[in-house]
């Protein structure tokens, strides 16, 4: 099942705590992105890497609507770094 990312908040360094629909939040460590090249080569930028927003249309993270990472991708990675899980009913 696929799931969007509905926010984000830049942590340090390359981490990005990512929360999605189904209240899953997790850490993603992008500090590999800049070494894989094409698009990702902008992220050796900080100010760039740093520019993120989350694009409700495509439910994803987003930098200046040029470079994204999808979502199922995003969601794996958190999955990694003992995610936490907000329980629905309580907000």
């Amino acid at each position: 099942m696929l799931h969007d990312v509905t926010d984000a908040v830049y942590k340090g360094d390359y981490l990005i705590e990512i929360g999605f629909d189904d209240g899953t939040r997790g850490i993603v460590d992008f500090s590999t992105y800049p070494s894989m090249g094409g698009l990702f080569r902008k992220f050796k930028d900080m100010n760039f890497f740093r520019g993120f927003k989350v694009s409700r249309d495509l439910g994803t993270l987003v930098w200046s609507d040029e470079v994204d990472v999808a979502p199922e991708t995003l969601y794996e990675e958190a999955l990694k770094s003992k995610p936490t899980r907000k329980n629905k009913s309580s907000t």
